[in-house]
This record gives C-alpha cells, sequence and structure tokens, in this order.
C-alpha cells in the first residue's frame, strides 16, 4: 500500500454497511429513558429563534425547530438529527480512509472502531452541539486532505462553509480551525495555504460566522461570561491528569488504533503528506490540557485517527492472512461492546444499573462525587414528572386564580421541562434567569400567586425568598429514584411583596447585560 488515495467508488457501498448499522444502533436506543437536560433547552431555543445564545451559537436551534417541524417533538424525534450525524461520521471516517489509500479492511476496522468507542456512542444520540461539532471536524479535515490529493478548489469552498456552519454550531471549532492552520504552516503542506481559493474559503466562513459575531456584541458579549462561570463552576475543578486519563479511556479498546494512528501519521513516510493531522490533534490536546477542557472537547479529532489507524493496520498485514485481520479487529472491537449499555441506552433501567454494578463503575458527575448512573443518564428522568406536578397544582387553582399566576424555575433544565411538558396544560410560560431563558423572560414577577420549582428542595424559597412573601407552601417534589433532580420542591407562593419583583428585575437587567 502506497498512501495514494484510491477512488474505487466501490467502497461508497463497503462505508454504508457501517452507516447502516450505526444508524440502526441509535434507533434502537434512542427513544428509552427520557429527554436530557440539554436536548430540552434546545427544543426551546427552537422556539426563540436568534443569531446566538447565552450558552451555545444558533445552529442547535435552527436544527430544532427544523426538527419539530418535520418530525414533531417527541423524544424519537427530537434525536433523528443526531443520529444522522453520527452515520455521517462513520461515512467520512471511512472516506477518509479511502484517501489515505486504504481499502476494505483499514475501512472496517476504522469504522467499526469508532462505531464501537464508548466516546462516540455516548456522544452520538443525544441532541446536543457535540455530535454535530464532531461531524464538522471531522469533515473539515477530510476536505483539506481532498485538496491535497486533488488540488481541485471546490474543496477549500466547502471547507469554508464547513468551519462557519462549524463555529454557528459549537465555539470550540475555532480551536481545530486554529490548530489545523498551524499544522499546515509546520509541514509540507503550507504551500496549501499559498493561494486565492484559501482566502476565497475565510471570506465564506466569516460570513456566515457574521451574524453570531454582531450578536454578541450587541448582546454584551455573553460568551466571556459564559466561559467565565464555567471555568468558575466546572474547568476548575478539572486536573491535568484527569484530563489525559480520560483521553487514554475514552474509546476503550479502540485506544489500540487510533494511538498506532496518531504515531504513523507522524512518523510514517506514507502518510508523510497528511502529517499536519498529527499535529493538528496533538495542538487542540495541548490547548485542552492547558485550558482545563473537558474532556469531550477533543472528541472530534479522533476519527482521523481512527481512519489513519485502520490503513496503517491495513498496510501492516497483508490481505492473505484474513485470519489474522479478523483476530485484530475482533481484538479492537468487541471489548467495547461490554461498555455498550453504559454509553447507549439500549437496555430497560433496571438492568442498566445492574450493569454499572456488574462492571463496578461508578462515574463522577460535575459535583465530583461518584453516582451509580452517568451524569447523562441520570439528566434523563423526573422531567415528565416535574411537569406534570405543576400542572396539576395549577390546574388545582381557580380559573380567577390561574388568570394571576406565574411559574418560575430555579435551573434550565426544570425551566425546559415545564415549557415542553406545559404545553399540552396550556401553563403560562415559565420564567427563569437561569441560562438562555432569560433573553425572553417576562419584565417583571409580580403575580398573586407564583408556582416555584426549587433545586435546593426548599433552601431558595426558605433562604432567600421567605421574607418576601406573604406564604408559601411546599405542594410536591420530585421523587423519581434515579433523576439528577430527585428532591427538587415544587411551592405555591402567595402575595409576594414588592421587594421580590424588584429584586427579580434587578437579576434580570443584570444578567441580560452579562
Amino acid at each position: 500500500m502506497s498512501g495514494k488515495p484510491n477512488n474505487d467508488q466501490h467502497y461508497t457501498r463497503f462505508i454504508l454497511i457501517f452507516v447502516v448499522i450505526r444508524l440502526a444502533l441509535n434507533l434502537f436506543a434512542i427513544s428509552h429513558f427520557g429527554f436530557q437536560r440539554d436536548e430540552l433547552l434546545h427544543l426551546a431555543l427552537g422556539d426563540h429563534l436568534g443569531w446566538g445564545f447565552k450558552e451555545v451559537p444558533p445552529f442547535i436551534a435552527l436544527l430544532a425547530k427544523i426538527s419539530t417541524t418535520i418530525f414533531g417533538d417527541s423524544v424519537f424525534a427530537t434525536r433523528i438529527f443526531s443520529t444522522i450525524a453520527s452515520g455521517l461520521l462513520i461515512w467520512f471516517t471511512g472516506r477518509l480512509v479511502v484517501e489515505f489509500g486504504g481499502g476494505k479492511f483499514g475501512i472496517a476496522l476504522a469504522c467499526l472502531a469508532q462505531m464501537c468507542s464508548p466516546a462516540f456512542l455516548a456522544s452520538g444520540y443525544l441532541f446536543q452541539p457535540v455530535v454535530f461539532d464532531q461531524l464538522w471536524w471531522l469533515m473539515s479535515a477530510y476536505l483539506v486532505v481532498r485538496y491535497v490529493n486533488t488540488g481541485i478548489p471546490k474543496y477549500l469552498y466547502l471547507l469554508g462553509i464547513v468551519v462557519g456552519i462549524g463555529l454557528l454550531t459549537k465555539y470550540t471549532m475555532a480551536f481545530f480551525v486554529a490548530a489545523l492552520l498551524i499544522s499546515l504552516l509546520l509541514t509540507n503542506q503550507r504551500k496549501v495555504l499559498w493561494n486565492r481559493h484559501v482566502l476565497v474559503s475565510v471570506l465564506i466562513a466569516l460570513i456566515i460566522f457574521l451574524p453570531n459575531i454582531i450578536w454578541q456584541f450587541v448582546h454584551h458579549l455573553p460568551l466571556v461570561t459564559h466561559m467565565k462561570n464555567l471555568r468558575t463552576e466546572q474547568l476548575n475543578y478539572i486536573k491535568p491528569t484527569d484530563f489525559i486519563k480520560q483521553q487514554i479511556l475514552v474509546n476503550g479498546i479502540a485506544l489500540f488504533v487510533w494511538l498506532p494512528g496518531l504515531i504513523s501519521l507522524i512518523f510514517s513516510s506514507k502518510l508523510n503528506k497528511y502529517r499536519f493531522l498529527a499535529w493538528t490533534y496533538l495542538l487542540v490536546f495541548v490547548f485542552l490540557l492547558e485550558m482545563n477542557g473537558k474532556d469531550y472537547y477533543l472528541f472530534g479529532a479522533y476519527p482521523m485517527l481512527f481512519a489513519a489507524g485502520g490503513f496503517l493496520f491495513e498496510s501492516w498485514i497483508n490481505a492473505r492472512h484474513y485470519v489474522l485481520r479478523t483476530t485484530i479487529a475482533a481484538l479492537f472491537v468487541l471489548p467495547n461492546l461490554i461498555l455498550l449499555p453504559i454509553a447507549l441506552p439500549i437496555l430497560p433501567l433496571d438492568q442498566t444499573i445492574k450493569t454499572f454494578a456488574a462492571l463496578h463503575i461508578a462515574p463522577k458527575w460535575e459535583d465530583q462525587k461518584e453516582h451509580p448512573l452517568t451524569q447523562d443518564y441520570a439528566d434523563m428522568f423526573g422531567w415528565d414528572e416535574m411537569g406534570e406536578k405543576v400542572a396539576r397544582i395549577y390546574r388545582s387553582l381557580t380559573p380567577d386564580k390561574q388568570k394571576h399566576t406565574q411559574i418560575y424555575a430555579d435551573n434550565y433544565g426544570e425551566a425546559g421541562a415545564i415549557y415542553h411538558y406545559g404545553k399540552p396544560y396550556h401553563l403560562p410560560e415559565v420564567a427563569s434567569l437561569n441560562s438562555s431563558f432569560t433573553l425572553w423572560a417576562p419584565d417583571s414577577l409580580s403575580a398573586k400567586y407564583i408556582i416555584y420549582i426549587d433545586d435546593k428542595g426548599g433552601g431558595n424559597v426558605a433562604g432567600r425568598l421567605a421574607h418576601f412573601v406573604g406564604k408559601y407552601v411546599k405542594l410536591d417534589s420530585v421523587r423519581s429514584e434515579w433523576a439528577r433532580e430527585k428532591g427538587t420542591a415544587i411551592f405555591l407562593i402567595t402575595d409576594p411583596k414588592p421587594e421580590l419583583n424588584s429584586i427579580y428585575q434587578k437579576e434580570l437587567a443584570r444578567k441580560r447585560l452579562e
């Protein structure tokens, strides 16, 4: 194998086999459990379209609007686009193997390694920007490789479109693009940058991204505030050693595919002209290590390493050694299947919990404590219960009292749950000063009755609000055993004093300036 691109189109059908398998895996699992916290926020964003939001660029909101319009707003429907993105990740991984000059064994090993990786199983089905961010990173790498192999300018123009959309999806796209440009400068492929087509590509990306840049400045750069809060509340707790450990573990046994792939991109003469991909990975890795980045920020850089690893093993093992090739593929793929229920909800809840216990896995959450389920799984329970209980309390009020009632939620997950599950009950729109709900929060909180969702189980009402209300009574709480929101209390506040509204308005004004 020479490392020259293999353009034989019969590989297309072969790659599609793995795409279909990946799609089938997701379709089997995506309706299990319920909405994850972030998904409820993203659905709400879809009903409040804009060129930006407090915590994410606008792409996920637009996709939410398209998704609910075409497919509806069920859990299954909401995750269809994420499933499609997961399939496309497999597709471009396979195509990248072909660009490297690989054949069927390289394609199979790379696609299967990625498909069964716990990192990609866990991030590839939820309706979040993460899986789309991974897709844009991979597509960017593929398009640059494609241009290196062909010299056709259209691939640079397409790269501009992908980068622009990527920046509208998740700002981490900027890390990858910066690393990619620096890596090209550090290698023999720097010549790629010295032509007018690159300038056109940059211009295309800037034009696509410009509306969000303008939105950021008009809204007082909420990205800066979001990053400060993220660092204070989460990133400062991430140790460099933990980040390194997670990068070694997140892909499971597939480590032995992507790591040789990385090494081969650096040292192999067959992949010499694609060496910039290795430096891209390493630069992003070092940057995230220095910035205390979350482990999943780097996931988008692994598919290109899987592709290089697949090519490497194919070049090492002659096609006549069919048994050895099969053994290698099984060795680097099948052990990850043990972790399948940990990463993808393919089993009922009780069996999933037993699997965690049997494997002696106690995941750490953002609170840095160990729990019996992953945080994502725990964030999929209790929301429907919360919405139904709030609706029941609201409907228990007389029609006259309902006219003078507002609903307030402490965090965006609760607000998203009330917003989503409250629609059939025609609840008043929920107010919250958390996350992007601040952007459309009512200007005042002055109703005679307030249904208050307290994420401290009563601590906020009793500790902060008691002096500013006439009366408050706890009417219910989230009791779902495995919900992260277990214990969240639902209060009915009566006769709030004007001071409460004054505090609310000052806080709202402050948050809108952040």
